[in-house]
């Protein structure tokens, strides 16, 4: 079971961070400057998971290609909006929703465990990772046939609530096998906002990702380290190959909150290490810089990259 103490092993002082704006963000951003700031639009809640996964060259996450728009980058970890069903589910092992707000650093019980949910939802949904199981110290097998795929073509067509999908086949969801990670805002002046809780979780052994069968376009397991070292071409946009991705760097590709977490898996010794790390649980916010030139930038206070690291910072 993780440690949820969110108490931080030492001091770690933030640094300023500076990241790109993508295409739809810098046309927010020059309305938001020309005609003065103004009340930002209510954030959606919304939760991610980092799936992870060790391997001989790093660790490993699954990440994939998001269509139109989304705030949480073109390419993202699993993820998306809370929905009002999710309150149904209560077949629940594992820290309680009260302990998920003290874990999240919220009051609202009800925001904590609504996250939660979200998160397995969003996950099984997208990738087929199913984190629920009969009791409190099994999980669910055999989820990527047929059957599986058209339960999740269902949940993704919001005819089937994930409760009563739950319900049917005798799980419960376990929530002692995600570990909080962050709390990410969209900036204030992007159309589109999002208020977003990372989770992070280890692949179960026994299953394996496959993209939903109507929706998916690209993704895969990415090497945090490669994808860093490659950070400044265009590789990675290229190979998802679409219109919006081709000839984008990884900084027009994924949101600050991403390429920070990438960053924190890069230069972590493994999956243990990372999930075991001592985190507190602090609220994210990219500001807008506007430069002399007319150009615009994010400024983000973070805190170097060294969760679970396997060397001293670089």
């Amino acid at each position: 079971m993780p440690n949820f103490s969110n108490t931080p092993a030492g001091p770690r002082p933030a640094i300023k961070r500076i990241f790109p704006l993508n295409a739809g963000q810098r046309e927010a951003a020059e309305a938001w400057v020309e005609f003065g700031a103004r009340t930002p639009s209510k954030p959606r809640s919304a939760s991610s998971v980092v799936l992870l996964k060790d391997s001989p060259t790093g660790l490993r996450t699954f990440m994939t290609y998001r269509p139109g728009g989304s705030p949480l980058g073109l390419v993202a970890f699993p993820g998306g909006t809370v929905e009002p069903a999710d309150d149904d589910v209560t077949d629940w092992v594992g820290p309680s929703p009260t302990q998920w707000a003290k874990s999240l650093g919220t009051a609202n019980v009800d925001a904590a465990k609504r996250h939660v949910v979200a998160a397995i939802r969003e996950t099984f949904e997208e990738t087929g990772i199913l984190l629920a199981g009969p009791d409190a110290t099994s999980l669910v097998e055999g989820v990527s046939g047929p059957e599986w795929m058209k339960a999740r073509e269902a949940l993704a067509a919001q005819d089937v609530p994930f409760a009563s999908l739950l319900e049917r086949r005798g799980l419960a969801l376990r929530t002692d096998l995600l570990k909080p990670l962050s709390h990410w805002l969209s900036p204030d002046f992007a159309h589109r906002r999002f208020d977003t809780r990372y989770f992070a979780a280890a692949r179960p052994v026994s299953q394996e990702p496959q993209l939903l069968s109507s929706k998916g376009v690209w993704g895969r397991w990415v090497c945090a380290a490669d994808i860093l070292a490659a950070r400044s071409t265009s590789a990675l946009g290229d190979e998802i190959g679409v219109d919006t991705t081709a000839g984008l760097t990884l900084g027009e590709l994924v949101v600050p909150g991403v390429e920070i977490i990438l960053e924190k898996l890069g230069a972590a010794r493994g999956c243990i290490a990372y999930l075991s790390h001592k985190r507190p649980i602090n609220e994210y916010q990219p500001a807008l810089v506007a430069e002399p030139d007319g150009n615009f930038e994010l400024e983000v206070q973070a805190a170097p990259a060294s969760e679970g690291a396997a060397c001293r910072e670089r």
